[in-house]
This record gives C-alpha cells, structure tokens and sequence, in this order.
C-alpha cells in the first residue's frame, strides 16, 4: 500500500511527512495554482528537498499535443530530477506522449481518469500508474469502486505492473473504499487527511487515557517511573 500528499504546501508536506509514512508527492497547475506556486521549479525542487529522493514526485504537463507533452515531461525531468514521475493526461494524445516517453525510460503515472476503458488503454502503454478520479467518478454516476476492482483483478490477471493510483477523493469513506477495492495506493489532500484525525472521540479517549495515568501518578509521565 502507498499513501501520498495531493499538495505543492510545503508547511503542509513537511508536517505530515514528519507524522505518517508517505511514499510521494503528487501535484498538477490547479495544486501549484492554489499554493502560490508561481516560480513552479522551484517549488518542486523545494518538495524534492523535504521528501528526499526515496519518495516519489508527481507532476503535470500541460501540453495538447503529444509533441508538446514530451516537451513538457523533458523539462521538468532537467529542472527537477531524472525520477519524477509524469503525468499525462489519458486521451488519444496523451496516450500517444505515454509511448513515447516510456520508450525514453520516463516514468509515468496516466491522469484524468474516468473510466474502465481509459484505465486498461493505460495499462497497456504500460505506464507506472494509473490515477482513477474517485470522487469526480462518482458524481458522474460511474461506481467508482467497480471500476477499480474490475481493473485490480485484470492488472492481476495479466501481470500488468501498473499501479492503481486512486485520486480525487471528497473523504475518508472513499479512500479507504479505493484501497478496499484494489487500489495499490491513494493520494489524498490535506483537508482529508486532517478529518481523518478530527473525530473528537479520538480526542476524548486520548484525554481519558492521560487523566487515568494522572490519577495513578499525578504529575508523572510514564518515563518518570
């Protein structure tokens, strides 16, 4: 399982880096755009920094053409570093960028995905991940969950090594559903990580635990023993 940050904050990366065991970053211009990210390099060259080089970078391009793409890919890959991973996005264009970027050793991860077919086109170019918009998903009606279960069990079936990297999720209920389904990793915002923690029965038993220990010793922590 792969947990990452769906964030360019770098506050935010540092503090949850420190807290849970992240396995990357992933970012695009709507995540850059909301952090200020204005000169955009320095920026990922700053998270690179915070998570090392043992974590995976995620990063867009922006492109519309296949040609343009690989642009793209080719100048984050020389501002940044060799082993940031891609993001192209999964149309007819972008699948065409997947093919010609892996024959190049570059790895991708295959974005803006809504669909069963686009997953298994992606799978096919054999690109490193394939990022499912759970949420987006699921306000189009499309049982997001199926889709990424039908895609596990074929990725399964066939020996594809391409990960399911499930994205856009509204709350926790969706990522874990994602991971229950079959996704071998999740990148999730901040916000969502943050309410996972904000149930205030957890507060409350962490409070209990503490006011029992202080009852048995006041004052004391159990290192004072």
């Amino acid at each position: 399982m792969e947990f990452m940050l769906d964030t360019a904050d770098l506050a935010a990366i540092e503090y949850w880096n420190d807290h849970l065991e992240l396995s990357g970053i992933t970012t695009n211009p709507t995540i850059l755009k909301k952090a200020a990210a204005v000169d955009v390099f320095d920026r990922l060259r700053a998270i690179r920094k915070i998570i090392g080089t043992a974590k995976c970078l995620h990063v867009q391009v922006v492109g519309e053409s296949a040609e343009e793409m690989v642009k793209d890919a080719a100048r984050i890959l020389q501002e940044v570093d060799q082993s940031v991973y891609i993001k192209v996005p999964t149309t007819p264009e972008g699948l065409k960028a997947m093919k010609l970027l892996k024959r190049k050793g570059v790895h991708i991860t295959a974005t803006a995905i809504y669909s069963e077919f686009q997953m298994y086109q992606a799978m096919m170019a054999k690109v490193d991940y394939m990022a499912p918009y759970f949420n987006r998903m699921v306000n189009q009606n499309v049982d997001a969950k199926q889709v990424i279960a039908n895609v596990a069990k074929t990725g399964k079936r066939t020996g594809s090594k391409s990960k399911i990297l499930a994205a856009s999720f509204h709350n926790v209920q969706e990522v874990t559903d994602a991971l229950d389904a079959g996704a071998q990793a999740v990148t999730v915002g901040v916000d969502v990580v943050a309410s996972a923690f904000a149930n205030p029965a957890i507060s409350a038993a962490v409070a209990g635990f503490a006011q029992d220990w202080q009852d048995l010793h006041p004052g004391k922590h159990v290192y004072d023993l």
